[in-house]
């Protein structure tokens, strides 16, 4: 990028920065606007209220009518008393209500909530809704209208029933497994004739508004997702950061989670849920103590007969891999469910490097006791031992052409001018093959440690083992760690300063200052001068990765730091214990041997020689026949 480029990137900013103040209202006019768009917001507002209000008062009036019909079906159970039941193990505690047999509330022990109270609410009756909704001939049949009576309540299990008092009932009956599994079968018994011979569907209608568990609002947030399991194997989510309004899900699912970060509330259907569901994911805003409003409508098979009978299962508790591997083998529904992929590992390549290495790892590290801090630290170590013979193969090819430079000036001083680039090129392509360098094994190091950030980019927000564990300073390793808090959100930076995230950023500037400085001194001519440019580029990487990542994770920012701070001691001790005169000696042998047939260095340098040596003719003969045409 020369002079004059830069020069009219400047100007046009300075146009544009210009344009905006110019064209920017006074303080009277955002004053007198401001008046209008809260009037207006007001009158919105006013009518939403109102609007709500007839909608109440109209299914307040249905409701009425259907408890003055004597001849609804289900009549006496539309009148009663609600009764709370509980069922609770060592894990979960959860509190049903016999209007409607449904769970109103689910608490997950053992993990503490962003308040520090010793156990986590997923949801409770004021924030969550489940309705099963019976197709009939003459009427529906919906189950939050009914009063259950329950019966066989222990600690694990409690049997709903709802009579019809001529024979029919619908009956719940709930089991609460050793952990997180709750399973439930509605039966229909004398109901075969209400219905048509060929319905065989009911309506499910699930909501839930699903609440902020971390310190960390908008980190949470991004990872709290309506999930569904494909039938036909994987799983899919609504976008988490738009807002979807009845969604259809394309595809039969086996299973549909009301998911954040850490924690889940999963239906799962034996039969399948039928394709062309709708799901809705609506964000809220910061503040609320809320991060989605989710909700689903679902279709299942049921036999009105009640020869059989419809079988769900509900899990609710934490986002553990192995813990969801483990209670999907307790369903009793025979499927693969791939519960475990609530846990997000990444695309393909990057889900593949940590279902198969880092989870192995982490889970062994965590057997021998050591804590996550130290546990990070680890597999940083064990990567960087990994991968140092290629880093180091790498480092070597950088180094060798470093000290070759003085022999490239030598060899394209001639080819000076801006049309001489593809000789140059081509003169430096012979210099490397005839000392076997490739230009490119430079960028192996980047290219090694990509996959591997990313993966992990990926695993860490999502391993629930590092909630609430402290390390050094950081006193929970899955949300930021704050060395200074405002009140007000900043753009851009919000209202904090995480220090793993400074930290991380230094190192990330200390890394480029030592990459960029390797990279120049191998530079040869004009790619000096546009080494310059790239420079500043790379010295403001870290400042957009703070932007970035002042809300992530203090555990993600950690690693980073980390390993940026490896990647820098191992390029800083290869730099030192090069010997530039010995290397220099031995590609001079070298050159030596292949003086006479450079091709037979081989490797990268030879083929992309060769190569511009043919784009080098190419361009030869076009000239040439463009000078016989001239010539016409």
């Amino acid at each position: 990028m020369d002079k004059n480029t830069i020069t009219g990137f400047a100007l046009m900013a300075l146009i544009l920065i210009g344009y905006s103040i110019w064209t920017r209202p006074s303080a009277e006019e955002q004053r007198a606007q401001f008046v209008q768009d809260s009037l207006a917001q007001a009158a919105k507002d006013k009518a939403i209220a109102e609007r709500a209000q007839q909608a109440s008062q109209k299914a307040a009036a249905a409701e009425q009518q259907l408890l003055n019909d004597s001849t609804a079906l289900f009549h006496q159970a539309m009148q009663g008393q609600e009764e709370a039941i509980v069922l609770k193990n060592n894990f979960v505690e959860l509190t049903l209500n016999s209007k409607g047999g449904t769970v109103e509330k689910a608490v997950v022990k053992n993990f503490e909530n962003k308040d520090d109270e010793p156990n986590v609410t997923l949801f409770d009756k004021a924030t969550q809704h489940l309705n099963y909704t019976l197709l009939a001939k003459e009427a529906n049949i919906e189950t939050e209208r009914l009063f259950f009576t329950p019966s066989e309540v222990s600690d694990s299990t409690v049997v709903f029933t709802a009579d019809n008092g001529d024979g029919k009932s619908i009956s719940l009956r709930y089991r609460l497994g050793q952990d997180y599994l709750l399973h439930m079968q509605m039966t229909l018994k004398g109901m075969g004739g209400l219905f048509a011979p060929n319905s065989s569907f009911m309506e499910i209608d699930w909501q839930d508004r699903c609440r902020q568990q971390e310190k960390g609002f908008t980190f949470e947030n991004r990872y709290a997702t309506l999930t569904w399991h494909k039938t036909e194997g994987g799983t899919d989510y609504l976008n988490e950061t738009r807002e979807k309004t009845d969604e259809p899900i394309k595809h039969e699912t086996d299973w549909i989670a009301f998911k954040n970060q850490f924690f889940s509330a999963v239906m799962i259907s034996k039969n399948n849920f039928e394709a062309n569901a709708l799901a809705t994911s609506i964000p809220q805003e910061k503040g609320s103590g809320f991060l989605k409003q989710y909700e689903a409508k679902l279709k299942t098979r049921f036999d009105a007969t009640g020869q059989q009978p419809t079988e769900f299962e509900f899990y609710y508790g934490p986002n553990n891999f192995r813990l969801l591997q483990r209670v999907e083998k307790q369903s009793t529904f025979q499927k693969n469910l791939q519960m475990e992929r609530l846990v997000w590992l990444g695309w393909p390549l990057f889900r593949y490097i940590n279902r198969w290495f880092t989870l192995y790892v982490f889970d062994g590290l965590t057997y021998l006791g050591f804590g996550m801090g130290m546990v990070l630290i680890l597999i940083t170590l064990l990567l960087k031992v990994i991968t140092f013979p290629l880093v180091k193969k790498s480092y070597m090819s950088s180094a060798k052409m470093r000290v070759l430079k003085p022999k490239l000036d030598a060899a394209t001083a001639q080819y000076d001018k801006p049309e001489d680039q593809m000789q140059k090129q081509q003169a430096m392509m012979q210099e490397y093959a005839k000392y076997g360098v490739s230009p490119l094994s430079g960028c192996l190091p980047m290219l090694i440690q990509m996959p591997i950030w990313i993966a992990m980019f990926n695993f860490v927000p999502n391993a629930i083992q590092l909630r609430r564990e402290s390390f050094l300073w950081i006193n929970d390793l899955s949300t930021y760690d704050p060395i200074i808090e405002w009140g007000k959100s900043i753009w851009l930076i919000g209202d904090h300063l995480s220090l793993t995230c400074i930290l991380f950023c230094g190192a990330n500037l200390l890394y480029s200052m030592m990459t960029m400085r390797q990279q120049r001194d191998q530079m040869v001519g004009q790619q000096a001068d546009q080494m310059k440019m790239m420079q500043w580029m790379m010295m403001l990487m870290p400042l957009m990765f703070f932007f970035m990542f002042n809300d992530y994770s203090s555990g993600l920012n950690f690693y980073y730091f980390i390993s940026l701070f490896f990647s820098a001691a191992i390029m800083w001790t290869l730099r030192k214990t090069t010997n530039d005169a010995k290397l220099l000696e031995s590609l001079e042998k070298r050159y030596e041997e292949n003086k006479n047939n450079p091709k037979k260095a081989g490797g990268l340098a030879a083929r992309l020689q060769a190569m511009q040596q043919e784009q080098l003719e190419m361009q030869r003969k076009r000239q040439e026949l463009e000078r016989k045409k001239r010539g016409h």
